[in-house]
């Protein structure tokens, strides 16, 4: 079936000419609603649009703003929620409420409606809820209501028997590049090899296309992976930001890899990667759901990592060689494996769907910059950001209990001072060690590790 029939034809999703994809016309995931904080403004940058998200706790939902005070420009994220649960400026005190018009300019005289000007008010983004998710629309306010939240239509038909893995990190390429990337099943054994991934896995990936259109296109992969072990796999890509591969094996049931695609700025976009996993047996299901979210994180991040630097690279190669409009000229493609890659690099030349026309990607980043861990994920993960706080915090406890011990111990105690100090030594450097994967990744992936004899 066409996207655009699971879609409906009716829908404003990227705008009303048929032979353009206007992406500002369409929903973007900007936040797990578990990482946002109601008590703060919280900044975000979409398609090169800063915004500040915020609760608005007299209408009970999150709002998007754009994210500068009309009165002198000032980013609101800067600002402060106020005792009357309006979003208040820092730099005068202008208070705005949900509907992102002005209730108060302290400055002016009693009796004056400075605030009623449309010159006073905020511009607001559309914003629903799906899946756990918060969704920002990007373009006409108007078209929001007629255009479908992106969601994953599998995991959407009944939640009930789905346990779901899930994180996100802001990647140093565009979301283009990151599409391409998710849709190409054929880079697994290698790229994640010790990961998620065996090279000994690796066989011929014939990828076939179903369908196609403006909307986003279907296809399968009937061997599937593991050399047909597991069961063939469906893809489907809803344009512009949401894929899926959809996979069910009597050994594992049914696995949904997701991915959306969130454009920040020219080179950099976040992505939200979903597992929903619903196993033939209980346990599975139970060991998944016990799992901190943290600890889940931590190896996520050192996956997204197997690729990170090459990609970062890919994406200003490809630049230098024409670009995405120049894609079948730069690629080698001669097999069946990049079907999907080529059929996305298609619609996105054939739909005009560049978020950023003209613009160049940034200068390229060093390898300590790809691995950052902090500033892509745990400043903004609140399990993460949690669990950083409890390491450090624990360390500093090993420290102090040894100074405590010290201070306190006779002579005929030093044996046992001796064995608690090399515990709370391990137990500190181990710490350490933890705290260091909240920071950044590790230099080396496992697939160019040495392999064991």
């Amino acid at each position: 079936m066409p996207v655009s029939q699971v879609r409906s034809t009716s829908s404003s999703v990227g705008g009303a000419d048929p032979d353009r994809f206007d992406v500002k016309e369409a929903w973007y995931p900007v936040f797990y609603l578990t990482d946002l904080d109601k008590t703060k403004p919280m900044p975000f940058t979409l398609l090169g649009m800063d915004l500040v998200i915020w609760w608005d706790g007299w209408a009970k939902a999150w709002r998007a703003f754009a994210d500068r005070c009309p009165h002198r420009l000032v980013p609101l994220s800067e600002g402060r929620i106020n005792e009357d649960g309006l979003l208040e400026c820092p730099y005068h005190g202008w208070s705005f409420a949900g509907s992102g018009d002005c209730k108060n300019i302290p400055q002016q005289n009693e009796g004056g409606q400075a605030e009623t000007s449309r010159r006073a008010c905020v511009r607001s983004f559309p914003t629903a809820e799906k899946q756990g998710l918060l969704f920002v629309y990007a373009g006409q306010p108007d078209n929001a209501e007629n255009a479908p939240v992106p969601a994953i239509d599998p995991w959407e038909e009944g939640t009930e028997g789905w346990v779901c893995l899930d994180i996100f990190r802001d990647l140093p390429y565009d979301a283009a590049t990151l599409l391409e990337n998710v849709l190409d099943p054929s880079h697994l054994p290698y790229t994640h090899h010790n990961t998620v991934g065996k090279r000994s896995n690796a066989s011929p990936v014939e990828l076939e296309l179903l369908t196609s259109d403006k909307w986003g296109f279907t296809g399968t992969w009937k061997e599937g992976p593991r050399r047909g072990k597991l069961g063939s796999q469906d893809t489907i890509f809803i344009a512009p930001n949401l894929m899926w591969h959809d996979l069910t094996s009597k050994q594992f049931g049914r696995t949904i890899t997701a991915v959306y695609a969130t454009p920040i700025r020219k080179g950099e976009c976040r992505l939200f990667a979903r597992f929903p996993f619903k196993f033939p047996s209980k346990f599975p299901a139970l060991a998944m759901s016990l799992t901190p979210r943290w600890f889940s994180h931590l190896g996520q991040n050192a996956i997204l990592e197997d690729d990170q630097i090459f990609l970062h690279w890919q994406e200003r190669i490809l630049a230098t060689e024409g670009g995405s409009e120049q894609f079948s000229r730069a690629f080698y493609m001669p097999t069946k494996a990049d079907r999907f890659v080529f059929e996305y690099r298609q619609w996105f030349n054939q739909y005009e769907a560049e978020p950023f026309p003209g613009e160049a990607l940034p200068p390229r980043l060093n390898r300590e910059a790809l691995l950052d861990r902090y500033h892509s994920h745990t400043e903004h993960c609140a399990s993460c950001r949690s669990a950083l706080a409890r390491v450090q915090q624990l360390r500093q406890g090993c420290v102090a209990i040894a100074g405590l011990a010290i201070v306190g111990t006779t002579l005929w105690q030093n044996a046992l001072l001796a064995g608690l100090t090399i515990v709370l030594g391990a137990a500190w450097y181990g710490l350490g060690q933890l705290e260091q994967r909240f920071y950044h990744g590790r230099s080396i992936p496992p697939r160019n590790l040495p392999e064991k004899s």
